[in-house]
């Protein structure tokens, strides 16, 4: 067969965790779920492993993983994230690549993928090789195999970084048509234009580069790949498989290949059922035998290039103006608001530059006393972020130190290297590609340059960050509250920066609202308790303490006093300083516990600030997640008083609501309103309740629907989308429990009068 056939998915989501904590906190946006990565792998990442393919009657025929059919790069940090917090889904991804080698003549269908999704035309030298090596490094720590091709963000190209590429053993990469600038047979002299995307798709092109190597590339069928990210190709799986098909070229006698690249979320996230389109389309073709479905490597071992391509430098796939994108107002945009401005885009751009210059300078200064070639070891620490055990950094810091390093120099050394780091990921695309500076995206870029410009104060006693907020101040705000990036700094980012201070005042809050162990992990810190005690009178709460705070990234380590008083609602006071002299402590922990028993808590406030120096911080010093957890507790015996209150409402009142039902007159809003709540709390404690009562349940949903009364769609088909999967978890676990599966398929009848939005797949 001379028809091939290859769909490459490009999944990747900016790294999101808090660059002081290591882990993504609570993104309101995504709601109902966590985060966004939470969200997405729910729509996306998890049912292409497994979607459905159904029949002209829509029974599902098949369930197939989508994986082991397409060609597919995943960024990095996404499956760092991935591999953390959906360890099932990461573990098929893994595991698809090692298996699909047998079926794709010993090539895999995963490629790398440049690590924090850099622009990589506007990066220097230095960053483009770190990033072309720790992109490699990751994936084949977590392949198990060197990546035959690599996905440049936004394919967004320049030589140099082909070069680089080629250097370290990358075959191929996958560009639009319209980046290819001319073409000719390999051996002949003359040159044909294909300015304007005027290049045949349907084969590989080598492409010659500076050092005298070369890459292959695919350039992707623009008209289908299109289709499926901003037409209805999705809506009919047929369409989509007909449509692949017909773009094979009758007059083309050699083997030809058709293949699409697209957003990985394009199947399932940015389209819902996407994934089931995708999985039919290649069913379709398939079982039609209407051309074979292959991957870039395969399909590149077979078939070599035969003609070779000069690229068009500084180009994109997702800019009309080149990379522009990322550094100027060019007119490329959601365009949700049409009157937002994107003069931004230049300050940012020329703000992070600045800001990489001077944290370059300072490491290589400071390095140099410590380490033999700083700049190799930043390529290599690559290992350290994939594996953060003593043993492994401690294995890292040998190999390349100059000499025996100090408890106080590792220190000294890891936080250069996170400063790196920082600077790295501080250039993360996503942080220019939409329209507003106050953004997540564009907030998240900035937390990455505000730790970076923590470490260096910290190493060397540099503040970068009055210099880095006047260029900010330039960078107009289209929100007026924010006016400017440094405004949009002090607002969205200031908040999250944290020392091991903040991280001893979380601990010390958290103390009081649920037991710590000896020693315990608090992000990506240690906590190990030295002293500790607490104490309650009435509603009050007091506790006492020194702890010692480790981190398990740069190995800074304190130990701090602390004592704090809850007040019995919001309102709290804990003091946090260094730790002071063993007397001091004793005499401290005796007034404050003597002022508390005596019922003094204004006496114990006053202690407070007297000890720690005024270093106190409240309820809003705790990290998001936590600050939720705890004021949820403290509203917790609130919210049940209201709930009692309106149940009893509710009940008191249940004939004269049947009287006036009956009698076909509207309820007083008041009663409504309870009766809705009331209902509506019923049927969510009913469905998170792993052991509910069908039959309540069912005459539950009956009184809403004979009160008219509608679910929120989204919160309330979340919550029965959860109760669902844990019944069939249930299943899966015990097949032959036929009572279990009777009560699943009643519960999904007794839903279905509602238009809840269920995840089922």
């Amino acid at each position: 067969m001379s028809y091939y056939v290859c769909i490459h998915g490009h999944f990747y989501q900016p790294p999101r965790e808090n660059p002081w904590l290591e882990e993504v906190e609570l993104q309101e946006g995504a709601h109902p779920y966590h985060d966004w990565n939470e969200k997405i792998t729910a729509e996306c990442y998890a049912p292409n492993t497994a979607s459905r393919i159904l029949n002209s009657e829509r029974k599902i025929i098949e369930i197939v993983n989508n994986y082991s059919k397409i060609s597919f790069d995943f960024g990095p940090t996404l499956l760092l994230w991935l591999e953390r917090h959906a360890p099932e889904v990461y573990q098929v991804i893994i595991e698809t690549d090692k298996e699909c080698q047998k079926k794709y003549s010993g090539h895999g269908p995963a490629i790398a993928q440049v690590y924090n999704h850099m622009i990589m035309p506007l990066a220097n030298s230095r960053d483009k090789r770190t990033q072309v090596v720790w992109g490699i490094r990751d994936f084949e720590h977590r392949f198990g195999r060197k990546p035959e091709g690599m996905w440049l963000p936004e394919t967004a190209v320049d030589l140099e970084t082909l070069d680089i590429m080629a250097e370290y053993g990358i075959k191929f990469t996958i560009l639009a048509p319209h980046q290819a600038s001319r073409i000719r047979k390999i051996g002949e002299e003359k040159w044909n234009n294909v300015l304007g995307g005027n290049i045949n798709p349907k084969m590989p092109y080598l492409c010659r580069l500076p050092s005298g190597r070369s890459i292959s590339i695919f350039f992707y069928d623009q008209s289908v790949s299109l289709d499926v990210a901003f037409g209805d190709l999705l809506k009919n799986g047929e369409n989509f498989a007909l449509k692949i098909v017909r773009s094979f070229s009758q007059a083309q006698r050699q083997p030809q290949i058709v293949h699409i690249a697209t957003d990985g979320e394009t199947y399932g996230h940015h389209l819902k059922f996407g994934d089931m389109a995708l999985s039919y389309c290649l069913h379709y073709i398939e079982s039609r035998n209407l051309a074979q479905i292959t991957i870039y490597g395969e399909y590149l071992e077979k078939n070599p290039p035969t003609y070779e391509v000069e690229i068009i430098e500084n180009t994109s796939w997702s800019c009309f103006h080149g990379i522009e994108r990322w550094r100027s107002d060019c007119g490329c945009r959601m365009g949700a608001e049409p009157e937002f401005k994107q003069e931004w885009r230049t300050h940012l751009r020329e703000a992070m530059d600045w800001l990489g210059d001077r944290v370059n300078l300072i490491y290589e200064r400071e390095m140099a006393q410590y380490i033999q070639d700083p700049w190799k070891a930043r390529d290599d620490y690559i290992e350290v972020i994939l594996d953060r055990s003593i043993e492994n950094v401690e294995r890292f810091l040998s190999k390349h130190s100059k000499k025996q390093l100090s408890k106080e120099e590792k220190v000294r050394v890891l936080k250069l290297l996170e400063m790196q780091r920082n600077a790295l990921l501080m250039y993360t695309s996503c942080g220019w590609f939409f329209d507003e500076i106050s953004g997540i995206e564009s907030t998240q870029v900035m937390k990455y340059a505000a730790r970076a410009m923590q470490l260096a104060r910290e190493i060397c006693g540099v503040d970068l960050e009055p210099d880095y907020l006047k260029i900010l101040e330039k960078a107009p705000s289209n929100i007026p509250e924010y006016q400017n990036g440094a405004r949009v700094y002090d607002l969205l980012v200031r908040p999250s920066i944290t020392d091991l201070l903040r991280v001893g005042a979380h601990y010390a809050i958290s103390s009081i609202f649920g037991e710590y162990k000896e020693t315990q992990k608090i992000y990506c810190y240690t906590a190990k308790n030295e002293a500790y005690e607490n104490l309650e009178a009435e509603n009050k709460k007091f506790a006492v303490g020194r702890v010692r705070l480790r981190s398990d990234i740069t190995w800074e380590e304190s130990v701090v006093s602390f004592a704090v008083l809850h007040f019995g609602d919001q309102n709290l006071i804990v003091g946090v300083r260094e730790f002071m002299d063993r007397k001091s402590f004793s005499q401290m922990c005796k007034e404050t516990k003597k002022a508390f028993l005596k019922g003094d808590f204004s006496k114990v406030a006053d202690l407070i600030n007297k000890y720690f120096e005024k270093q106190v911080y409240s309820l809003s010093q705790l990290f998001r997640d936590e600050q939720i957890k705890i004021l949820s507790r403290i509203l917790e015996p609130t919210q049940k008083k209201i709930e009692n209150l309106f149940l009893q409402i509710y009940r008191n009142n249940y004939p004269i609501i049947q009287t006036l039902n009956e009698m076909g007159i509207s309820l007083p809003q008041t009663l409504a309103s309870v009766i809705e709540f009331t209902l509506n709390n019923a049927l969510r404690k009913s469905l998170e309740d792993e052991d509910s009562n069908i039959e309540e349940l069912k005459k539950l949903v009956s009184e809403m629907k004979k009160r008219s009364i509608e679910p929120d769609k989204t919160d309330m088909g979340f919550v029965a989308s959860q109760k669902i999967n844990k019944l069939m978890d249930r299943l899966a676990q015990a097949p032959q429990d036929s009572s279990l599966l009777e009560n699943i398929v009643k519960t999904l009848n007794i839903l279905s009068v509602f238009p809840l939005e269920l995840n089922l797949w």
